[in-house]
């Protein structure tokens, strides 16, 4: 299958999936607007001149000059440097088996105060969440869309959902009734400095040890970063063994 071309810069074809390559490298702070068709146009543009001035460089001699050499000798070194070690280390894993050991081991390390997953509807005044407390009890609406149609939070657009959060994290009042409150239960109005809540704690756990699946990518990050810097520093080892290191 023929590629599809979608640029020619100085008479160089620039193809869909070279580019989509390039892209692909752009910093992932930046991928979010690349993948827009303004932030593609302008990368498709930012590709194409590297052709252009590529030209320009040659046609002018740049490319031959002890300066320019010079940086190409050290970008070379970098690179390949860079890419060496990340072969050393790409394949570098820590088992299920290992993360749980070593969280079994390290129990101390994950400690976590009370938390609790809960939803709000807020509002300027207690008739109005009255009102609305009396509509859910009744069945006439969920909480969800009560929240949905009523709460002046931003949290309503998600009906009401706050997300997990510890002990501590809300202002007083709003933490007591949540975590002091029964799973499942509408409590309120509860007043706060920002008005009269209507809130439903959904989950709610006690200060502990954090579970293993809370926290077992944490735990895989920190045993395949520990063994790969193990790799690194044993290969360097080895290196200065056998080319030899000396500061002076």
């Amino acid at each position: 299958m023929e590629e599809k071309i979608i640029a020619v810069a100085a008479g160089r074809e620039i193809t869909e999936a070279e580019f989509n390559a390039f892209v692909a490298r752009v910093p992932q702070e930046q991928q979010q607007f690349v993948q827009t068709p303004e932030g593609r146009h302008q990368a498709l543009t930012q590709y194409a001149n590297y052709f252009l001035f590529e030209k320009m460089g040659e046609e002018k001699g740049y490319d031959k000059t002890a300066e320019f050499l010079e940086i190409l000798e050290g970008t070379k070194r970098e690179l390949l440097s860079q890419y060496a070690l990340t072969q050393l280390v790409k394949d570098v894993t820590a088992s299920e088996e290992e993360c749980k050991a070593y969280y079994e081991e390290h129990q101390e390390l994950f400690q976590q105060g009370a938390q609790a997953r809960a939803k709000h509807i807020l509002t300027p005044s207690e008739e109005e969440a009255l009102r609305i407390l009396n509509d859910i009890l009744a069945g006439k609406v969920t909480f969800e869309d009560a929240a949905k149609e009523n709460s002046s939070c931003p949290s309503g657009a998600k009906g009401g959902d706050l997300g997990t959060f510890g002990r501590g994290q809300m202002v007083k009042e709003f933490d007591e009734a949540v975590f002091n409150g029964k799973v499942g239960e509408v409590m309120g109005p509860v007043q706060t400095s920002f008005g009269y809540h209507l809130i439903r704690v959904d989950e709610l756990s006690e200060e502990g040890t954090a579970p293993f699946e809370v926290v077992a990518e944490q735990i895989r990050q920190h045993l395949v970063a520990e063994k790969q810097n193990e790799l690194y520093m044993a290969a360097r080892a080895e290196l200065i063994e056998k080319y030899g290191l000396e500061f002076k």
